[in-house]
């Protein structure tokens, strides 16, 4: 029998196809806050826990986490002695069922002394449940509350879930806690990046669990380690380039939820485009191509761009090629659209907004256009500013 005091780490797995990049971060987070709320629900006392993410699993470690539930005394109070027995002494019907319903006898119950008067009570040890039992639930009931707009199913199976979930890893302490959740069955065994390590990763502990992805698996599972990581080859890539990366944090986040083992990588882009407006051009590299962009100490933008691929390569030329002949494509495209409108004027545009609805009481977008004119050209009159602001 386990000794009160005894304590073991919890390591719950679940990996899937590849998770939405851009909800990866709220996903593991929500993952992480379910688990929490349910030891804590079940009154499991654990010294800490924290969370890893990568593009194809979800992770959360529990260090400490008690074996099983403290036992407690249990107190259930039943009527009040004014109404617990009759003129005579005798037990009442409403004494009599409550001491039926404890499984108790009427000389079982215990008087409790209140500002409000006395009440029999009956009072029972509940011992507690071991942890193993009630881990299964404190899952299921985390996946089912994660904000995930929309759900999907596959195969023939009833459950939902972000993406179709190919295995489960619930390991506490050395041993498998049992389980079949989204199809899955639990084990002990992960796997490691789809390329360099498709094979499967038995993992020894929840401490050794990061460790052994990375060095065995070729996946950087802890998200703020592989963020940093990201992070540092791009600011060090751009220095090897003269220039300075444009680094949006938004990006950042995106590209941390796309690769598993981040190896960046440069490119260039023919100089003509940079003629295009430099908005355009970043929003091509990052919006379509998740790419950083680069300028120069001026803060001009430089003919070239940084690239984060997912997997080693022995010939990065080739690669880097293979990332310019896309984005020339999209450049082309953002060139094409951007000298469409220049030779449309800007009164075409202003009677187009005509025809475009804004709100079925408010009129058109041009009349909306219209009061916005006016009432910055009121503020500017109230502030006093020069013609120029207004």
């Amino acid at each position: 029998m386990s000794n009160m005091t005894d304590k073991r780490d919890l390591l719950i797995e679940l990996g899937t196809e590849e998770l939405p990049p851009k909800a990866l971060k709220k996903l593991i987070y929500a993952f992480e806050a379910g688990i929490k709320q349910g030891l804590e629900k079940a009154e499991l006392s654990f010294d800490a826990i924290r969370s890893y993410a990568a593009p194809r699993r979800m992770a959360v470690v529990v260090d400490g986490l008690a074996v099983r539930q403290q036992d407690r005394l249990v107190e259930r109070r039943g009527p009040a002695i004014a109404a617990a027995f009759d003129e005579d002494g005798n037990p009442t019907k409403a004494l009599q069922g409550f001491a039926r319903s404890c499984g108790a006898t009427v000389d079982d119950l215990e008087k409790l002394e209140t500002d409000k008067g006395t009440w029999l009570v009956f009072k029972q040890e509940q011992k507690g449940a071991d942890t193993a039992s009630l881990i299964v639930d404190i899952l299921q009931q985390s996946l089912n509350d994660l904000p995930i707009p929309k759900r999907m199913r596959w195969g023939a199976l009833p459950g939902e879930f972000v993406r179709p979930v190919h295995w489960l890893v619930l390991l506490f302490g050395d041993e498998v806690i049992p389980a079949d959740v989204l199809g899955v069955t639990s084990g002990r065994e992960s796997r490691g990046h789809r390329f360099h390590h498709p094979a499967n990763i038995r993992i020894d502990t929840a401490q050794t669990y990061a460790p052994q992805l990375q060095t065995e698996g070729h996946v950087v599972v802890d998200m703020a380690a592989r963020r940093a990581a990201i992070h540092g080859q791009v600011l060090e890539l751009a220095t090897q380039l003269g220039g300075q990366a444009v680094l949006n944090e938004d990006l950042l986040d995106e590209v941390t939820g796309l690769v598993e083992w981040p190896v960046a990588l440069s490119g260039s882009f023919d100089k003509r485009f940079l003629e295009l407006p430099a908005e355009a051009l970043i929003s091509s590299m990052e919006e379509h191509q998740k790419y950083f962009a680069l300028t120069d100490e001026n803060k001009n933008l430089m003919p070239c761009f940084i690239a984060m691929n997912n997997t080693v390569v022995k010939d990065r030329d080739l690669s880097g090629k293979g990332h310019e002949r896309v984005i020339r494509a999209r450049l082309k495209d953002a060139q094409f659209f951007y000298q469409s409108d220049l030779e449309v004027s800007f009164n075409v545009w202003i009677e187009k907004l005509k025809k475009v609805l804004f709100q079925a009481r408010l009129g058109s977008m041009y009349e909306k256009v219209m009061r916005i004119q006016e009432l910055g050209a009121f503020l500017a009159d109230a502030g006093k500013y020069g013609s120029e602001i207004k």
